[in-house]
């Protein structure tokens, strides 16, 4: 009986600019940087994540991937002995290897290609591939707005477990591969573009959706959100604001400049860092009790873990995970139908903490209590 084959591809760079602050690692002047910064890279041990779910079906599929750290150092640590074709300068990967793997690995017939990265790595696999064969995103990278990955690495590899055991109960559908200008983004401006679609497996519980904006509609909503929030802050404390168009009122009724896409602080009404860095949150947080103040991303859901990534599961922790409030839009959260709110902070254990019902501020003395899941 012959195996399935599965691809699996790794980008050792996404992600890297995330904790430091850098909104993004597109192009090997921003991933230096990161690294310098001290990054750490963070789609290799999501890729092992993914592949531990579905580790003890290696004996029925046959696991074909690119060398050392594009994919190959993955696949061994998540227990398999995969078949390793091409060839790439370790240490200096490119997208157009991530082209070449994904070409490679059409070629030798793979049932489905995994892959760990962000929108970038997603619009590298669609140059490659297109729709001709399904396709998988590990969410690896800062800027997640593709509607190809799995909500958590735990998902992707559920999915694919699903995908070897009966590839007939998985439909597939297409997903659109969005990404955005990440000059654009780090001078905060926002610009969104659809590159193309890409076939994936579909199994709605395991797929973190697509990002979807905020209407025209939630401007009075958000008002409001600011002066609940402003309200209740206290002398003393800090309070880390998270990005996003529903948190940007609460710093302009202060009267504060902010980073439309960056993480701010405000103690005492004042401010207290602008687009901080994981390493300046928690230098921030060493004598000061703190609130982490969040909002949740349309038409996915999270609320941690995509383009927040400076709150770190380290900054939560000390913080506190009981000290983080949740903000939204009401429209927003009525937008996502019977879905839960997420976490996916690249700590397993902490998202399971987080997990369970919490109260999310929608308006002035106005709170929804909502379902979170990892």
């Amino acid at each position: 009986m012959s195996r399935k084959k599965l691809g699996l591809i790794v980008n050792p760079v996404a992600g890297l600019g995330g904790r430091v602050g850098l909104k993004g690692s597109d192009g090997p002047e921003v991933w230096k940087k990161a690294l310098a910064l001290g990054a750490v890279p963070e789609s290799p041990a999501r890729a092992i994540r993914a592949l531990e779910r579905f580790a003890d079906l290696r004996d029925s599929l046959e696991l074909i991937t690119y060398p050392a750290e594009m994919g190959e150092q993955e696949a061994r640590a998540g227990g398999f002995a995969p078949t390793v074709i091409g060839a790439i300068h370790s240490g200096a990967t490119t997208p157009q290897d991530t082209e070449r793997a994904a070409t490679d690995m059409a070629a030798q017939g793979v049932e489905l290609i995994l892959f760990a990265g962000g929108d970038g790595t997603a619009r590298d696999i669609h140059r490659a591939v297109g729709r001709r064969l399904p396709v998988l995103g590990i969410p690896g990278g800062v800027k997640i707005h593709s509607g190809v990955f799995a909500a958590s690495p735990a998902h992707a590899g559920d999915i694919a477990r699903l995908f070897v055991n009966n590839r007939s109960t998985v439909p597939l559908r297409e997903a659109e591969v969005m990404d955005i200008d990440e000059e654009a983004f780090r001078a905060d401006r926002l610009s969104a573009r659809l590159y193309g679609y890409l076939t994936i497996p579909y199994r709605r519980e395991h797929l973190q959706g697509s990002k979807a904006g905020s209407s025209r509609g939630e401007a009075v909503s958000f008002d409001e959100i600011a002066s609940e929030v402003i309200l209740a802050m206290q002398p003393g404390i800090l309070y880390i604001i998270g990005p996003g168009t529903t948190t940007r009122p609460i710093l302009e009724k202060l009267g504060l400049s902010c980073t439309l896409l960056g993480v701010d602080a405000v103690l005492d009404r004042k401010s207290a860092g602008k687009d901080l860095s994981e390493a300046q949150i928690l230098a921030a947080l060493e004598k000061r009790e703190a609130r982490i103040v969040v909002t949740v991303i349309g038409g996915q859901g999270y609320i941690l873990g995509r383009g927040n990534q400076q709150i770190s599961p380290r900054v939560i922790r000390k913080a506190g995970p009981k000290n983080i409030q949740v903000v939204a839009a009401e429209e927003k959260l009525l937008a996502l139908g019977d879905q839960p709110l997420r976490v996916d902070t690249g700590d397993p254990d902490l998202d399971g903490e987080l997990c369970g019902y919490i109260p999310v501020i929608v308006g002035l003395n106005r709170r929804r209590v909502c379902a979170v899941i990892a």
